[in-house]
């Protein structure tokens, strides 16, 4: 008899990654019976999922919603979202620590948890991201629960480059495109096609759950440095992109006010510590090797999904 698979956050990038992934994979399509769980049911990702799979409404700051969701689930994949609110990382905390609560009260088997590094921990108090920080906090309480657990920390969108805000590029008068930034080219950044590989991750820890018991698949295709991103964009875009460096005051100043202290923050820290700190690149390519299926290269991704420079 299939196991329940229940999938937090299935509308969303990474939920509908593991969705899609386990439909298409014959083995775990037949080991697993998937429930998505949204909190609106009616939404018109919620209604096109209907069609493939269970889909229930489960409010991660509802507790009773929750109790029937994951009602004879037996695997649980957890993904919390930032709440933009000053109290945000404390609801964000608490509904991660919520769900896993319930997924053990209804007697569930295992939980794959979205995570994402332990910044200041990492940093040693030099610096701090909250998004990152809290999901961080959340893994650790989910360690001390009477449950097996893993985890999957994502290296950097792919998709992120499709944002304007995030990209940045300015047009210059000769016909360039210039990428600021207060950091160095050499940075280096691991990179995740989140839609299209996230299910190949968590496809491994499904497909065997006690190998991955205790461990954190860093998920990324690759390491780039930020010449190479910008050498890829410029190759797909067939525009002519080049770095130049400013002021961190200068580069705040190309971001949304709202944002611009937490990623100049995050930028720092990865500059000098390393996305998932000094064994970035080991824990990277482990992962890699262990995903269930090939992961798809930043310009495999851009080719398929191009930046448009106009």
């Amino acid at each position: 008899m299939s196991k329940v698979l229940a999938v937090f956050g299935a509308t969303g990038q990474q939920g509908s990654s593991t969705v899609n992934y386990v439909l298409n994979d014959p083995e775990l399509s037949q080991k697993y019976k998937i429930r998505a769980i949204t909190r609106d049911v009616d939404s018109e990702k919620a209604k096109q999922l209907k069609e493939k799979v269970e889909v229930v409404r489960g409010d991660p700051l509802n507790r009773t919603s929750l109790s029937t969701a994951l009602t004879g689930a037996h695997t649980v994949f957890i993904m919390t979202v930032n709440y933009f609110s000053p109290d945000g990382p404390d609801m964000q905390y608490n509904s991660g620590k919520t769900i896993a609560d319930v997924a053990v009260e209804k007697g569930a088997s295992y939980i794959i948890f979205s995570t994402l590094p332990p910044i200041k921990e990492i940093s040693g108090g030099k610096y701090t991201s909250s998004p990152f920080d809290v999901k961080a906090e959340i893994e650790k309480y989910i360690r001390g629960l009477p449950i097996k657990s893993s985890f999957l920390s994502a290296g950097s969108f792919m998709e992120n480059f499709q944002s304007q805000a995030i990209l940045a590029l300015q047009p210059a008068p000769d016909g360039t495109w210039v990428m600021a930034r207060h950091f160095s080219p050499k940075s280096k950044w691991p990179l995740i096609d989140v839609v299209g590989d996230t299910g190949k991750f968590v496809g491994a820890i499904l497909a065997d759950p006690d190998k991955y018991e205790g461990k954190t698949l860093c998920a990324a295709t690759a390491i780039y440095t930020l010449e190479e991103i910008i050498a890829t964009i410029s190759k797909t875009a067939g525009k002519t992109v080049v770095f130049k460096h400013i002021s961190l005051d200068d580069f705040k100043k190309t971001l949304p006010p709202e944002i611009a202290d937490t990623a100049t923050e995050f930028f720092n820290y990865v500059e000098e510590f390393g996305y998932y700190g000094p064994d970035t690149e080991k824990l990277v390519a482990w992962a890699a090797a262990n995903a269930r299926g090939r992961l798809h290269t930043f310009e495999e991704y851009l080719e398929a999904h191009p930046v448009r420079l106009e």
